[in-house]
């Protein structure tokens, strides 16, 4: 199999995976929501999204210690697939709480969908290419983020939120098989557990793309809150609010294909696409008809694209080769902490003024680019030493 070849079918899988994990966050919820109301559905949500944020760093550790690393992760996208199954299948039918755990460690698994997949790019594309690849990685986010969401509304309103639930499951197995097959790697060195997460904070490069992503996300995540209150005040019904979401995700995918055929610094675009989040929030908080507010919104996107590519660029570009997968899942962790910190703080907020609540995420896309250059304090990346476990 040629190198080319392996990474269309990477590109397949993930983007199969991805699909899976952006419609079982809306599907669980609609499944609690549906028969036991919001509390339930915010409840069970968010077992699956903490346990995510916890489990990061122990499966990127597990990933690179193993020379199979395509078997660690499909083992790990056939846990998933098989706790939404059981999520799906029992609730209802056993204590709540049960489902609830179930969910927690099904959550555990899901950094296996996002970071664990990123870090085999390298061993699938010349080093030269890394750049585009990491474009094109991104890309499969972007997609999955724009179907997830729109397949578990259509499912949940048509076949019930049980069979959105399942079809995330579906799909996650569909990656099974481009996981599995992914390269081997050679002899592997043993890395501290837990090690990325020092490589994060004292490599230069690294500690500047996730601080300011991360403070970058907390405002994402209330913009995520606010877009539907949005759409019912402005346009009509939340309906629409979440049809702003897929105009961002379509932006976000074109910026990319633009980017992709394009050279350019990552450290200087994670900055620059912040600033254009924070202008697209911004804009979204004030414009007084329906077109300037769509406009807004594909600025948004034009910026949240190109900002992950240039993340995975700066991670590829630094990440130690034998701690790369740990590198990945730390971060997609870090990430999806402030996603959640800023949905939480978005609530109360947006139910007041949803306008209030973009222009405070504009605020801290405004905090992330203006803090951005004062997270390098040397030039040089320090690495952390590999022992034995």
């Amino acid at each position: 199999m040629t190198s080319r070849y392996r990474f269309a079918a990477y590109l397949t899988g993930a983007t199969a995976a991805r699909t899976g994990d952006e419609l079982s966050g809306p599907a669980v919820l609609l499944l609690g929501v549906g028969a036991s109301g919001a509390v339930a559905g915010s409840t069970l949500l968010a077992g699956l999204t903490i346990a995510a944020a916890m489990g990061g760093p122990l499966l990127g550790a597990v990933l690179d210690r193993s020379r199979g690393p395509g078997r660690i992760l499909a083992g790990g996208l056939a846990g998933y697939a098989a706790g939404l199954t059981a999520i799906t299948a029992l609730f209802g039918a056993v204590p709540f709480a049960l489902v609830v755990g179930i969910a927690v460690v099904t959550g555990l698994l899901a950094p296996a969908i996002g970071g664990g997949w990123t870090a085999q790019v390298p061993a699938l594309v010349p080093a030269e290419k890394l750049g585009k690849a990491s474009t094109l990685d991104a890309m499969t986010f972007t997609a999955a983020a724009l179907v997830g969401p729109g397949l578990a509304g259509v499912l949940a309103t048509t076949a019930g939120a049980p069979a959105a639930v399942v079809l995330a499951g579906v799909l996650t197995l569909v990656a099974v098989p481009f996981a599995w097959r992914l390269p081997r790697s050679a002899e592997k060195q043993r890395p501290r557990f837990l090690a990325a997460a020092t490589v994060l904070v004292r490599n230069p490069a690294l500690r500047q793309s996730t601080a300011t992503s991360t403070l970058s996300c907390v405002g994402i995540g209330m913009a995520f809150v606010c877009y539907p209150l949005v759409g019912a005040q402005r346009l009509g019904s939340a309906g629409y609010g979440t049809l702003l979401l897929a105009g961002l995700s379509v932006t976000s995918l074109l910026a990319n294909a633009v980017l992709s055929r394009r050279s350019y610094s990552p450290d200087r675009a994670v900055q620059l696409s912040t600033i254009a989040i924070g202008i697209g929030l911004a804009g979204a908080a004030v414009a007084p008809n329906a077109v300037l507010l769509v406009v807004a919104v594909a600025l948004t996107g034009v910026g949240e694209g190109p900002q992950l590519a240039s993340l995975f660029a700066v991670r590829h570009r630094e990440a130690p080769p034998e701690m790369r997968a740990q590198v990945f899942t730390t971060a997609a962790s870090v990430k999806i902490a402030g996603i959640a910190l800023g949905n939480a703080v978005a609530g109360p907020l947006a139910a007041c003024s949803p306008a209030a609540g973009l222009a405070a995420a504009a605020g801290m896309q405004v905090v992330a680019a203006v803090a951005h250059p004062w997270w390098t304090g040397r030039k040089q990346p320090v690495r952390v030493p590999v022992g034995p476990a």
